[in-house]
């Protein structure tokens, strides 16, 4: 059994949804006038994924570049039966897409995608959390790790971890 749901909630959420996209327009078309009176100054940048300043620095993580060293790319048409779509953004593949298939559980995603999940430091697969690292490779990446940090370098031979 479930709730009974009235007319009301139905409506509602249909003109809250008209009213927004009906001011959104209103927001463009007064931008839109602003900027091609030269006024376009005066307003807030939009927000974009797309148009993002080349000249900030984009911060990576140490170990999700070693990762991404790790982890092969392969262009979609190399694939043998692969899936339809990236399970992160819900595209579908095309021939030229690049693709990262991980080495512990198989899955394939487009190289953006997965490099995005990286750089939130994520170190699992997003579907079944399966670590990118495989167990045999993981000594030869934390060394690289330790190595990268720099910290061997200020210690000298010793490790502060190992005690030695």
């Amino acid at each position: 059994m479930g709730f009974p749901v009235a007319y009301t909630d139905i409506l509602l959420p249909k003109l809250l949804l008209h009213t927004l996209t009906v001011l959104g327009f209103i927001r463009k078309l007064i931008s839109t006038l602003l900027r091609s009176l030269g006024l376009g100054d005066f307003l807030e940048p939009d927000i974009s994924w797309t148009d993002r300043p080349d000249s900030v620095s984009e911060f990576h993580s140490v170990s999700a570049v070693l990762i991404r060293e790790l982890l092969p790319v392969v262009k979609f048409s190399d694939l043998v039966d692969p899936p339809e779509s990236c399970a992160v953004c819900l595209y579908e593949f095309d021939g030229s897409d690049e693709i990262r298939r991980l080495t512990n559980c198989r899955h394939i995603f487009h190289r953006s995608c997965l490099d995005r999940w990286m750089d939130h430091d994520q170190k699992t697969c997003p579907l079944c959390r399966t670590p990118f690292i495989a167990e045999d490779l993981q000594d030869e990446f934390n060394e690289r790790l330790w190595a990268a940090s720099g910290i061997s370098d200020y210690y000298g031979e010793y490790s502060p971890i190992i005690g030695s």
